[in-house]
């Protein structure tokens, strides 16, 4: 069996300090941005237009950690065979993929309401989308200052 060469101190301070900047170099994520999300929500609904209202977001202000951000989010709706929330989907413009979250609901969901845990990369806009059981879109936006990133950060 042989031995490897003895390596300095240096030198593994050194090989470690480089393939440490190697593989950050490498695995920087493009982050999304506000037309990205504006994409998405075309890609989903085409053109049909968006009202604000309706979506009542309970987000923090401030994120001390983008890691673990509270979502908490309620649709006004009777919630009947006639008149209910058929999907709710959430962006983020910062993140590495626009989409964060989707929800479905049916006449049978006595409320449109649910809280998660999403991860933010950097200070940046959540954006609801509420598709409606008739069709009609709803939207409401909100800004989170993250201090300490979640998402590759």
């Amino acid at each position: 069996m042989l031995n490897p060469a003895p390596q300095s101190r240096r030198d593994f301070i050194v090989t470690t300090a480089l393939t440490t900047a190697a593989v950050a170099a490498g695995s920087t994520t493009a982050l999304a941005k506000p037309e990205d999300v504006a994409a998405e929500i075309k890609k989903l609904f085409g053109d049909k237009p968006i009202t604000a209202g309706r979506i009542k977001l309970d987000l923090p202000t401030i994120a001390e950690n983008g890691l673990v951000v509270p979502l908490n989010f309620k649709v006004e709706s009777p919630m009947t065979d006639k008149d209910y929330v058929k999907t709710v989907h959430f962006f983020a413009d910062g993140n590495p993929n626009p989409q964060v979250a989707s929800f479905n609901f049916t006449p049978m969901t006595p409320r449109a309401e649910a809280q998660i845990r999403i991860r933010l990369a950097q200070t940046q806009n959540i954006v609801a989308v509420a598709e409606m059981s008739d069709g009609k879109l709803f939207t409401a936006k909100q800004e989170v200052k993250v201090t300490i990133g979640g998402c590759g950060g």
